[in-house]
């Protein structure tokens, strides 16, 4: 039952993780094109923005992948030196942590972006409303927290299997 779920939240992260891939893409072909037209005095105006709200899209949807492949910097010098079951409780109990925060912080950005949207907040060049990127920084960060309230489980069994 717990593999098919890790297995789902990882497809489901993978599919986050196209988004931000293509997030990244659209980055690129929009400052490479703003450069090119440029040098022919013809530049796009709000590359700028578009660039930044595309960024916190990526940021936000790699994330979860990231986290599913344990590619965050880690630095555990001092718990490798505990036993197995002490090594696998920390990862729970940090798992859990991270997932609280990132469960917070998706709760606020869904806060914030109902209060930008009754203001009618907007960017200032091409007046684009900026809430649907703070919901989309709120959606990446509740599959974060997903990935990290699966990873709990997962290390939680782990270290009752070392008992």
């Amino acid at each position: 039952m717990i593999s098919r779920i890790d297995r789902f939240v990882g497809q489901l992260a993978s599919w986050f993780n196209g988004i931000a891939a293509a997030a990244v893409a659209a980055m690129m072909f929009l400052t490479c094109l703003d450069v090119i037209l440029r040098l022919f005095r013809h530049p796009i105006p709000g590359t700028y923005e578009i660039v930044s709200m595309l960024g916190a899209v990526f940021v936000s949807f790699a994330l979860a992948r990231t986290s599913v492949d344990q590619g965050h910097i880690a630095v555990d010098f001092l718990v490798q030196r505990f036993p197995k079951r002490w090594q696998h409780a920390i990862e729970a109990i940090n798992s859990v942590i991270c997932a609280l925060l990132f469960s917070v912080v998706g709760y606020q950005c869904v806060i914030y972006a109902i209060d930008l949207k009754a203001t009618g907040e907007v960017s200032m060049t091409l007046q684009m409303p900026l809430y649907p990127f703070v919901i989309g920084v709120a959606v990446g960060s509740a599959m974060l927290s997903l990935v990290l309230y699966t990873s709990c489980i997962a290390w939680s069994v782990k270290a009752y299997k070392f008992r």
